[in-house]
């Protein structure tokens, strides 16, 4: 279905208009003692102020130009008070609603003068200034009610564009941290291949050569990954979260790309493994990556052992190795992007020294009863 249009529902404001000014003015004329009585040229002036709203959005200062003449030629004829006022009203709101002040007060103004005539000759008009009391309110009221509906508007705008901006901020954030955990991985992983084929180079080339295979395979599987992460963002694939996002199923991969890598990583897994949820999934083995990615990065820590448990409601994660010599640079951008991962899920997150002279990583993360 096409979007609503606009002007359909003003063509069904002007109909209703017209028809209860036709009727409202035929009741006040019996009603009323006016100079004049209500005739086809009075029902005309009606119907015409009436329908001049359908245009009311697209040019309203000509709707309220035209509303203002029409009322003030009504009442200076002498016809009775009545319904011809509606679309007036109707039309200032309009005016207010839809145009800057700058436009809306002048355009105001000029029709609070055009109405003012008639409070000198018709038989109906309050005498001197008392007059000017209603004639005022048949402008301020619906001037006002008009500029607290923009303001409320543009408020509510405002508040949708925030919203649009923090989603979009939220989403770079959570690539930037994609994209962090896998090229930080995978640049660390390298560096220490690097190092040791430059090394070994020079009296053991065959191991230098296997320690540059180890970097090719570790940058194609970095570049895989990114990539994948990217078209998770386009939206690629039927359930691009669960087929391109890791999880801790990809432990043993880890623990062997690692182990290429030079660090002695030891792996134990309790409780019953399953199928997480694909966020607490992804943050789990964000952390466990994380975690030994440090591990690389300093070369008094080439070991870690890493304990995860599957509890019913959450899975535990406790990563330990020895802690380095600079143990406060491990406090980077890594953990306090898996504390906002962890935290995301409703879980909690600790890193830092332990009693016995290790590094240690604990994190907890709820899979709600591991559906």
């Amino acid at each position: 279905m096409g979007a609503p249009k606009p002007w359909l529902g003003d063509a069904a404001i002007a109909l209703l208009l017209a028809v209860v000014g036709v009727l409202g003015t035929i009741a006040t004329d019996q009603a009323a003692a006016a100079d004049r009585p209500v005739d086809l040229w009075a029902l005309g002036v009606v119907l015409g102020a009436a329908f001049s709203l359908v245009v009311r959005r697209r040019w309203p200062l000509a709707t309220l130009a035209v509303t203002a003449v029409a009322v003030s030629g009504f009442l200076l004829a002498g016809y009775p008070y009545g319904p011809v006022f509606f679309p007036f009203f109707v039309a200032v709101y309009t005016v207010a609603r839809h145009r800057p002040l700058a436009w809306a007060v002048p355009a105001s103004l000029a029709a609070f003068a055009a109405l003012l005539p008639h409070l000198f000759t018709h038989p109906d008009a309050l005498p001197g200034l008392r007059g000017l009391v209603p004639a005022t309110g048949w402008v301020v009221v619906p001037f006002s009610i008009g500029v607290t509906a923009r303001t409320l508007w543009q408020a509510a705008r405002r508040e949708r564009a925030d919203e649009v901006r923090r989603r979009v901020y939220d989403e770079r954030l959570r690539i930037a941290q994609e994209v962090h955990d896998v090229v930080g991985h995978g640049l660390a992983a390298i560096k220490m291949q690097a190092d040791v084929a430059l090394h070994l180079l020079a009296k053991k080339p065959e191991q230098a050569e296997q320690a540059l295979t180890v970097i090719s395979r570790t940058s194609t599987e970095a570049l895989d990954e990114v990539r994948a992460t990217l078209e998770t963002v386009r939206g690629a694939g039927s359930d691009p979260e669960r087929s391109a996002a890791p999880g801790l199923h990809q432990l043993t991969e880890l623990r062997d790309r690692m182990a290429e890598s030079g660090a002695e990583i030891a792996l134990d897994v309790t409780g019953t493994p399953r199928e997480l949820p694909a966020a607490a999934d992804l943050a789990a083995y964000r952390v466990v990556q994380e975690s030994l990615t440090n591990v690389l990065r300093h070369a008094d820590a080439g070991t870690a052992t890493v304990r995860v448990h599957y509890a019913p409601d959450a899975v535990s994660i406790v990563v330990t190795n020895p802690a380095p010599e600079a143990a406060s640079e491990r406090e980077g951008f890594g953990i306090p992007g898996m504390r906002e991962r962890v935290t995301a899920q409703g879980g909690t997150l600790t890193a830092g020294p332990t009693d016995d002279g290790r590094f240690e990583v604990r994190a907890t993360i709820p899979t709600g009863g591991g559906e």
